[in-house]
């Protein structure tokens, strides 16, 4: 007879570098889920996690368990093929509000289920927030309705999708076991397979502005959650990109949001643009409905030349309760009371943005949080003028801040007048993309 399972000899066989088995990570989750397992528990699971590591097969597990945790969304009654994106995070990182509804206008059912910031990171949410009136608290029949009706819906995370990842997230943020690779891929795909797509694209950011800082790192972030998606039978691609400095121009809510309506009306900075149209490539290629990027990218470019991208956004707004007027002139979108354009105080060419302080800046102006709860500014942000490379004249504008408040204004310009940094030599620009990893 076997004997019966106890938290705290699961803690010790992790503590002692065992592999646990799929019993004892079913056992723990549940138990986290229910409330059986006290937090101090857990957050000992958690540290001897962190330090141990766990197994291909652990993970995967572990991301079960925990999708199993809460409802698993099944939309095979819904659409014949259903895709999701996903980013680590970033700064400007607007992708999921012009690759969605662009993947959508290709014919590509689009259903994504998003969080809200926190610290330096902007969320979706939060920007879709910017938009009056929009009902991002979409229920499971809601969610399923408007992806049948117009293939593409974007809500936030349900309170029921994956819990068991919602209260050991709450505990590795406050017992420093956040940067745990293990525990962020079960993380993110525990939400994913929960939330019903059947092929993922993870946009996974390198650099300083990024949780993971360094290419090896963030490798092996792509590698676990690709292995993962390929044990749980999903189609899997991780595009490993760059952070080192804001993903477009504008940092903020609003003012992030105007930039993708650029985007998707066929204009807007070059890099988003580009960002993109290659992770558009891949959720096409998944899908089927391109058998090469080069036919992707022409059914792509196509949505965005013909306007069919910015409608289906606009069709997304109306079904959501949104104001639609703010689509058709963004003008209409909040504005700051201050908006200050600061001009290089030297010339040079520019060596660094550093994507982090820039974001630490937008948010010191209201447009994040520095705790989950804190009230959002949809109106101030920074737009950032010059790229990394960009050779810049003394004088010329830099960048521009929208405040609502003056103190805020200083504090935020000297802080991104400090992120960029300056050089007498040339300096070639930071590459887009690092690598593509596949789950087949």
């Amino acid at each position: 007879m076997s004997r019966a399972l106890r938290a705290v000899d699961i803690i010790i066989r992790k503590r002692d570098g065992h592999e646990l088995t799929p019993d004892e990570i079913g056992f723990f989750i549940t138990g986290l889920t229910r409330g059986d397992i006290p937090d101090y528990q857990a957050a000992a699971w958690a540290m001897a996690v962190y330090f141990r590591g766990m197994t291909a097969r652990e993970m995967t597990e572990l991301t079960l368990a925990m999708a199993r945790s809460g409802e698993m969304i099944d939309l095979s009654d819904t659409v014949p093929f259903a895709v999701d994106k996903h980013s680590t995070g970033g700064v400007g990182d607007k992708v999921t509000l012009v690759v969605e509804p662009l993947v959508a206008a290709c014919g590509v059912p689009v259903g994504k289920m998003s969080g809200r910031g926190l610290g330096f990171s902007g969320g979706t949410v939060d920007k879709l927030e910017s938009i009056p009136g929009i009902n991002l608290s979409l229920s499971t029949e809601q969610f399923k309705r408007q992806l049948k009706e117009i293939g593409l819906v974007l809500t936030g995370q349900s309170a029921n999708l994956a819990p068991a990842d919602g209260k050991l997230y709450a505990l590795r943020d406050v017992t420093g076991t956040i940067q745990s690779i293990p525990l962020i891929a079960s993380s993110v795909m525990s939400k994913k397979l929960a939330g019903g797509a059947q092929a993922i694209v993870l946009d996974v950011k390198v650099g300083n502005g990024a949780f993971m800082e360094d290419l090896k790192s963030a490798t092996a972030l792509a590698q676990a959650m690709v292995s993962i998606g390929r044990k749980a039978g999903r189609k899997v691609v991780a595009v490993l990109s760059d952070m080192n400095q804001p993903l477009g121009y504008a940092v903020g809510n609003a003012v992030e949001l105007r930039e993708a309506l650029d985007a998707l009306r066929n204009g807007g900075p070059a890099d988003l643009r580009e960002h993109c149209l290659h992770i558009g490539e891949h959720l096409l290629r998944l899908a089927g409905r391109a058998r090469t990027s080069k036919q992707a990218r022409a059914l792509l470019e196509a949505a965005l030349a013909d306007g069919s991208a910015l409608m289906k956004l606009r069709q997304m707004v109306a079904a959501q309760s949104g104001d639609v007027r703010v689509i058709d002139d963004p003008e209409l979108l909040p504005k700051a009371a201050l908006v200050e354009t600061v001009a290089a105080p030297r010339s040079g060419y520019l060596a660094e943005v550093n994507a982090r302080e820039i974001g630490l800046a937008a948010v010191d102006l209201g447009a994040g949080r520095a705790k989950k709860g804190d009230p959002i500014d949809y109106a101030v942000g920074i737009i950032v003028h010059h790229k990394v490379g960009d050779r810049v004249q003394q004088g010329e504008p830099l960048f521009t801040i929208h405040a609502n408040d003056a103190e805020k204004l200083a504090a935020a310009r000297e802080r991104a007048l400090a992120a960029h940094r300056f050089t007498t030599q040339r300096v070639r620009p930071l590459p887009l993309f690092y690598k593509v990893l596949r789950s087949r």
